[in-house]
């Protein structure tokens, strides 16, 4: 009975937010414009914050370096399983892109949050490293070449340096590598500082829940060419977890958070900001719809994970 009632009180914040995202469209609450506005708070604002959190204070080692290395590998891998497979869904060029990379900042984080606490969230973090600097080098240059821009490397470290979430996990590595990370956490003024931090933060995963719950949507006509994505995404991301796990965990001292993380990191749809950072034209609705019903796949693993968390 314990165990159950600790599975309950992770999935069903979950699903209670989702169902009000969702009431909040139906109902008109929450307009478009609205949502937009809540988007921007979190992408400017409380997710950047959340990501420093959970970088100023990991402690950084050649372990890290290995994992950032086998998750970068990894989307590589991903990217180019899509591209072998995107002929089974014609009429779409950025099918691959929808089979690489992963949204843990708007999604990720906010779910290992209460599977294992905001005081766990470096564990995150550290699968994350890898995947940011893939999405934000090789992944935005070839979708954006396959939409038809041409962005030179200037544009691009310029596109990154001015993202909110990028100088979050900027300012939050070089705040823990140095170390500067310690001594505020060891000074008297930490207890300032992390009420702070908390205080920003911690609206951020109802946020980004009610905004899934408001976006889930699926439409009759793109059924076949979503559900072959998702499949294979899935397929692809399962073999590459097996994968990553084996070799990481014979590197490494097996760690049920870390694992948990990964695990987590490979069930993630695809990143949110392909429309952001593309123009995605009349592929728009099917990228949409894909986003989507990949998040309810999320949800669902993220319900056995909080299962495995507890046992």
């Amino acid at each position: 009975m314990a165990q159950t009632l600790s599975v309950l009180e992770m999935v069903v914040p979950v699903i209670v937010m989702l169902l009000i995202g969702y009431f909040c469209r139906v109902s008109g609450i929450l307009t478009k414009e609205g949502l937009n506005g809540v988007k921007s708070v979190i992408s400017n604002v409380t997710l950047p914050v959340v990501l420093f959190q959970a970088l100023y204070a990991t402690s950084y080692s050649l372990d890290s370096l290995f994992m950032f290395s086998v998750v970068f590998i990894s989307c590589l891998l991903a990217l180019g399983c899509g591209f072998l497979l995107n002929r089974f869904v014609p009429n779409s060029k950025l099918m691959p892109y929808l089979l690489s990379g992963f949204e843990v900042g708007m999604l990720g984080y906010a779910l290992y949050g209460l599977l294992a606490g905001p005081d766990r969230l470096s564990y995150m973090a550290t699968v994350d490293l890898g995947q940011v600097l893939f999405v934000f080098t090789i992944y935005l240059t070839l979708l954006k070449n396959a939409t038809g821009q041409k962005p030179s490397l200037k544009e691009m470290l310029k596109e990154m340096c001015k993202n909110p979430a990028f100088r979050g996990v900027t300012l939050g590595l070089i705040v823990g590598v140095t170390g500067l990370g310690n001594l505020i956490t060891a000074s008297p003024v930490s207890p300032i500082f992390s009420a702070v931090i908390e205080m920003i933060t911690l609206p951020t995963s109802a946020m980004i829940l009610i905004i899934v719950g408001y976006e889930l949507s699926l439409r009759k006509d793109l059924i076949v060419p979503v559900v072959k994505t998702l499949v294979f995404r899935t397929v692809v991301m399962g073999v590459l977890l097996c994968a990553a796990a084996l070799i990481v965990f014979q590197v490494m001292p097996f760690d049920k958070q870390l694992f948990m993380a990964l695990v987590l990191l490979f069930a993630l749809p695809a990143p949110f900001v392909i429309p952001l950072y593309a123009d995605v034209e009349s592929e728009g609705v099917y990228i949409s719809n894909t986003l989507s019903m990949g998040t309810l796949i999320t949800i669902l693993i993220f319900v056995g994970l909080s299962v495995y968390a507890v046992a």
